[in-house]
């Protein structure tokens, strides 16, 4: 018969009394209901005595690591879901996009005042109906909110300011590919207690995404972005990713570019691109990207270069935008996806 060693005891008195001291020093959510008292006590009552202090030493740890597991998970379980934000602020034109498409009109206190210019947001129409921040600190205060939404690039000292009072600041990543675009919406939906929108959100956009799918063994035409100053868009960035779901090959990307670098005119003759993609759309200022189209190469190469003017907001932030750049681009290369180059189709 197995001896059941007795309950550590104190003044000669036995019982679950005896370790409550122990416990003292947990937190409160992990020892919620007494929980690991009552699971301390099951614990020693059930385990066979030690023989050396070495075992007894290893049954004290084995009875912390069970009770503590099981006492954190009851806990979460017990948690009440966060109280979704009432008075929310972006201070990122990317985050104002997710916040103006995921959350009630009067949830939101104030966007930045970039979201409410056309030339470089989506939702502008959307956006001049709410009060328009500059990312100060001091604006974003005035507004009292309970939830801050914020860029990876937004000014560290305004967030860091921000966050030395207290208030909720949510620093909302930059995505590098679709996949990345549906996790930022996920957080941003999350953080908004607005997860069944964002679900929604993605299902349209795979939805749309899914009647875009190419036809195996047809031709990728070779693209390459030009963008102000020279920069191009290359592996690594979710420019990238949208030029490879139009049916695309990234020229930049196969020629071993990373993320944002400049390039060289003569790439676009040397290398045999098919597409050049530029920065374009109602309202576009002048731009180097736009100016080297009069270049006297390029217009000898017009017979057989395709130039694509996408606005750059479609695929800059996170968001359905990203689809319209995607249905955009496979629309205006797909007699090139059929041809041979210099062949369009009739």
């Amino acid at each position: 018969m197995v001896r059941r060693r007795p309950f550590p005891s104190r003044g000669g008195q036995r019982g679950p009394a005896d370790v409550s001291h122990l416990l003292e020093h947990f937190r409160v959510s992990l020892n919620r209901g007494n929980d690991l008292l009552i699971c301390f006590v099951a614990f020693f009552s059930r385990e066979p005595a030690s023989t050396s202090l070495r075992n007894a030493l290893g049954t004290i740890a084995l009875a912390g690591a069970v009770c503590l597991g099981a006492s954190a998970a009851r806990s979460q379980e017990r948690a009440p879901e966060a109280p979704r934000p009432k008075r929310i602020v972006s201070v990122n034109m990317c985050t104002d996009e997710l916040l103006l498409r995921l959350a009630e009109k009067e949830r939101i206190a104030s966007v930045t005042w970039l979201s409410q210019d056309p030339r470089n947001a989506n939702m502008a129409d959307e956006a001049k109906g709410h009060p328009a921040n500059h990312g100060l600190a001091e604006e974003v205060l005035s507004y009292r909110p309970d939830l801050v939404l914020a860029g990876v690039y937004t000014s560290r000292a305004s967030v860091a300011m921000l966050r030395r009072v207290g208030l909720n600041v949510a620093d909302i990543a930059v995505p590098r590919s679709l996949a990345e675009v549906r996790d930022t919406i996920r957080r941003a939906a999350q953080l908004l207690g607005e997860t069944a929108r964002g679900e929604a959100l993605i299902v349209d956009m795979d939805r749309r995404l899914g009647s875009l799918a190419v036809a195996p063994g047809g031709r990728k035409p070779r693209a390459i972005v030009l963008r102000p100053n020279g920069f191009t868009a290359a592996k690594g960035s979710l420019v990238d990713d949208v030029i490879s779901k139009a049916g695309l090959v990234n020229l930049a990307a196969e020629l071993g570019y990373v993320n944002y670098a400049q390039v060289p005119l003569e790439t676009l003759v040397l290398e045999g691109a098919d597409v050049l993609i530029i920065d374009g759309g109602p309202g576009s200022g002048p731009a180097l990207a736009s100016e080297v189209l009069q270049h006297p190469v390029v217009k000898k190469l017009a017979g057989r270069l395709r130039v694509v003017s996408l606005p750059s907001r479609l695929w800059t932030c996170a968001g359905p935008a990203v689809v319209d750049a995607i249905e955009q681009l496979a629309a205006a290369t797909r007699d090139l996806r059929v041809s041979p180059p210099g062949r369009p189709a009739s």
